[in-house]
């Protein structure tokens, strides 16, 4: 069964859903779009498990950006229409990053860029942190940063569903497949292949495949340093409600932000924190009672006592040159092109970076973000855009 599309999207989640929504909308009524998706439930995505969040709070200017358009694009999305969907609520929260003496050049050197770039930050020393959350046990800490607007929390869910009314609105094909291989003839790719043995001609292939993306692109025969690695999400209920209104990262790694009335969700990275197969989504037994809950109840002592309600795991696509992403073509193939790594701030860059991706292939050029500096050249020159501001 022949099929042909002028672009071919691998990977149906938020990344995915974003390209294919800014493409139809900027590239018009005729352009043929298939997104190719093999869990059509999203039970396993990225976006779905994620703890979905929004910050401001990063390292470089770029990704600060991003942020702020997809903070605009979430209000875009929920903009009145009679007789439209409802809106994603948005919870407003800003993160609180927390130092110690060694790690506050760090907070500083990443203030100095958010502040350059409009964020308005609020940076605590060590008393008065102390003052202000009189429920945090503050040994060992130097000094703390907290934004002030722009920050936040909603289900990606809601984002993903909303993207994908958007896109079938515009007439974008969704297929419930799986691609099993990349045709590959000099500088251009061919047919996509799928498992159904379906072979979709492609003028334009996109690599959305999140935590997979590493296997897509190996598929063309470029290589990519975007690997799956496991991230469990703790839903708790504490004894007492501590009042946290933010979302709290420790130098320890954890973070935990509030989920309700006295209750909480929290997560910390393992430590070692090896690549994960696709199919793995277990819980590690005792990672809450061993690792996490330890650090939680020595920062928080009220979270002494606390009742475990819900856990799951997610993957990151996590970029191992550097923790950020890799957005446009490979130098040796003009049709293939990355929506790749973002290293667990997807969720909040999909629709920046879906618009930036659609402009480079409808027009050749960036225009309302330059996403240039996330390029797959830099792969090729060992040259990483390090982000350091990874949760």
């Amino acid at each position: 069964m022949g099929d042909s599309f002028d672009v071919v999207i691998v990977g149906g989640a938020v990344m995915g859903c974003a390209a294919a929504y800014h493409l139809k909308a900027l590239g018009g009524e005729s352009l043929r779009i298939a997104v190719v998706e093999r869990d059509p439930r999203y039970t396993t995505a990225s976006t779905t498990l994620s703890a979905g969040s929004i910050r401001q709070q990063f390292s470089t200017p770029l990704n600060i950006r991003l942020s702020r358009f997809g903070r605009a694009f979430l209000d875009e999305l929920n903009h009145d229409v009679p007789g439209g969907p409802p809106p994603i609520p948005f919870t407003p929260g800003s993160y609180l990053f927390l130092a110690t003496p060694d790690g506050l050049p760090v907070l500083d050197a990443n203030l100095s860029v958010q502040s350059a770039e409009g964020v308005p930050i609020h940076r605590y020393d060590a008393a008065e942190l102390a003052i202000s959350y009189p429920w945090l046990n503050t040994a060992g800490l130097a000094g703390a940063a907290r934004a002030l607007d722009g920050e936040g929390w909603f289900d990606g869910h809601d984002l993903l569903q909303a993207l994908r009314r958007r896109c079938r609105n515009l007439t974008v094909s969704f297929l419930h497949d799986t691609v099993v291989g990349l045709d590959r003839n000099g500088t251009r790719l061919g047919p996509v292949r799928l498992a159904s043995g379906r072979r979709l001609a492609a003028g334009q292939v996109v690599n959305a495949a999140g935590p997979a993306a590493g296997a897509v692109a190996a598929m063309a025969g470029v290589p990519l340093p975007v690997v799956a690695r496991k991230r469990c999400v703790f839903h708790f209920r504490a004894a007492v409600d501590i009042g946290l209104t933010s979302l709290m990262i420790d130098p320890s790694g954890f973070y935990v932000r509030p989920h309700g009335p006295a209750e909480y969700l929290a997560g910390m990275p393992p430590d070692p924190d090896p690549d994960t197969a696709a199919d793995d989504f277990a819980v590690p037994p005792t990672f809450f009672e061993d690792c996490l809950w330890p650090a939680l109840a020595h920062r928080v002592p009220a979270f002494e006592a606390v009742r475990l309600l819900t856990f799951w795991a997610g993957h990151y696509e996590y970029c191992t040159l550097d923790q950020n992403a890799v957005v446009g073509p490979p130098p040796d193939l003009e049709n293939l092109f990355f929506l790749n790594g973002f290293s667990g701030h997807g969720l909040q860059h999909a629709a920046g970076a879906g618009r930036g991706l659609a402009e480079l292939m409808l027009t050749g050029r960036f225009q309302s973000l330059d996403l240039s500096p996330l390029g797959y050249e830099r792969i090729l020159e060992n040259r990483p855009l390090r982000e350091r501001a990874i949760i």
